[in-house]
């Protein structure tokens, strides 16, 4: 390792990208009523900076690397074994990207928040904080504060900012949330516990619990605890039900991040603790998980195709592309977890825009009915054409991002689970169906409604919203080989360590996968 390469990881960059925004938030608080046109500029220059520090740990970040990077570690209370512990993988280090990505442009895109705008920027800002903190924690009780953090300021987006019903989608959020932390917690406890029977003491450090042996039926119940807190989150089928309401009700940059990136907390959960911790459990309950992740495709992409609401429309296909993550996951192949992680990046980035654009129109029209349109093409070209854009990015058209996520999810389950990979691809099909479709309603043929035909098409601010969106969903549909080569050693280092720790061979082209047979058939 070179001499600039070695100061890059002593530098604490990861602590520095965690505290930015938080910081960004007390000083936006600290701004006088009086001076309430700086609060948009000092949260964004807070966050671009915090994207700046994202895109030199991206330019810092040593590939082909399986293990963790950039550490930070600094003994708490060591008789409990916490510490403050960070660092990132491939995995991790993806998801520390699409969050510093997203933040600056919901940040842009909440320019029609004209009540306590001090207190929704600072809010954006500590939200901003708790999910990177998740992505970079390495101790569990670090892990849960972040992910605690992460709670209220959501829980204030929507329940203050948010639509007609916003209160109501706040306390279910906040409560499947809730349920979801108090079994993690209940779980982080469990396993920390059973480490002090080996190791002399607890310890909640995410590397020293790699080492410790649990029996089956111990992994059986924590992998249940994890598992059910990150399921609500990403949300699995049938966990998924405050999905739809908390984006309907959250403003526009609320829905974006809650697409973007809180969605994908969740499944970055099932990676990092779930397959790593309980790798005999991982094995047992693939089949389970399995078809949760199909029936979840499948029923998403229903919902979402009898929608008259496209906001809603939208908040469904969440359900159905999420699904095609969790499914990549517990494929247990190379191809479908590197797939899985992808489409994670994926579908923030074309989910999030299509929120981007769901709010531009209510902006002009306030109502999200798909019949109280139709024609929009003839006086708003340039939004159609974005709006077409990014839903073939979504149904997974090549070479835009949507295919290369999608493509290797079903090629690495079509190694291992067969079945569940043709059934899944039905999910390609309806996401064709429910997007092409509520575009032709809104947007082909003549103008069906006089208010619409003096709707004003996108402006300088809307484009340069879209445009880095744009740029990046081509760039990793035409070249994902980048990100791939992050993630790949991972990946791998995961799939490794299942296969020496269980009777499972991991399935290569011409190997079927080696489940154990009575678990074999779900």
């Amino acid at each position: 390792m070179d001499a600039p390469l070695r100061a890059a990881m002593d530098f604490p960059i990861l602590s520095v990208i965690v505290l930015l925004p938080a910081v960004g938030g007390l000083m936006v608080l600290a701004l006088p009523r009086r001076r309430g046109e700086l609060v948009l500029p000092v949260a964004l220059a807070l966050s671009l900076i915090t994207l700046g520090a994202a895109c030199w740990l991206l330019a810092s970040f040593e590939t082909g690397v399986a293990g963790f990077q950039f550490e930070e570690q600094v003994i708490w209370y060591e008789p409990w074994g916490v510490s403050y512990h960070l660092g990132v993988d491939g995995i991790s280090l993806l998801m520390v990207l699409l969050t510093a990505f997203l933040f600056p442009i919901a940040l842009l895109a909440s320019t029609s928040i004209t009540t306590r705008v001090r207190g929704y920027f600072a809010s954006m800002l500590f939200l901003e904080a708790g999910i990177l903190g998740v992505f970079v924690a390495l101790d569990l009780l670090v892990f849960f504060a972040f992910w605690e953090v992460m709670l209220v300021p959501m829980y204030f987006i929507i329940g203050i900012w948010g639509g007609e019903r916003r209160i109501y989608a706040a306390l279910k959020f906040f409560l499947f949330t809730a349920l979801g932390s108090a079994l993690m917690l209940a779980g982080i406890l469990a396993l920390a516990l059973t480490a002090g029977d080996q190791l002399g003491r607890p310890t909640f450090d995410f590397v020293e619990l790699l080492g410790v042996d649990l029996g089956r039926a111990a992994q059986f119940w924590l992998f249940g605890a994890f598992a059910l807190s990150f399921g609500i989150k990403v949300p699995v089928f049938p966990l998924h039900t405050w999905l739809p309401d908390a984006h309907v009700e959250a403003p526009t940059a609320g829905s974006v991040i809650l697409a973007g990136v809180l969605l994908k907390m969740g499944a970055y959960g099932l990676i990092r603790f779930n397959l790593t911790l309980f790798p005999e459990a991982t094995v047992d309950l693939v089949p389970l998980l399995a078809v949760l992740a199909v029936i979840g495709i499948i029923y998403g992409a229903v919902v979402a195709t009898v929608q008259k609401d496209i906001k809603r429309l939208v908040a469904y296909s969440s359900v159905s592309h999420l699904g095609f993550v969790v499914l990549g996951i517990f494929a247990l192949t190379s191809q479908g977890l590197q797939g899985g992680v992808i489409q994670m990046v994926n579908h923030g980035l074309t989910t999030g825009a299509l929120f981007l654009l769901v709010g531009m129109i209510y902006e002009r029209r306030h109502t999200r009915q798909i019949a109280d349109y139709g024609g929009l093409a003839t006086v708003m070209p340039l939004f159609a054409g974005a709006f077409l854009f990014v839903s073939l990015a979504s149904i997974g058209l090549p070479p835009l991002n949507g295919f290369v996520g999608e493509f290797l999810v079903l090629l690495g389950s079509y190694l291992s689970l067969p079945g569940y990979a043709v059934a899944a691809s039905l999910g390609v099909v309806l996401a064709a169906v429910y997007l092409l479709w509520a575009y032709q309603r809104m947007f082909t043929g003549p103008i069906t409604v006089e208010a619409n035909r003096g709707l004003a098409d996108l402006g300088f601010r809307e484009v340069a919203l879209l445009a880095p969106i744009v740029a990046l969903v081509l760039f990793l549909g035409i070249f994902p080989k980048p990100a791939l080569d992050r993630v790949e050693p991972a990946v791998q280092g995961i799939l490794d360590r299942i296969e020496m720790t269980t009777d499972y061979q991991v399935p290569q082209f011409g190997i079927e996968a080696d489940l154990p047979e009575a678990e074999a058939r779900p």
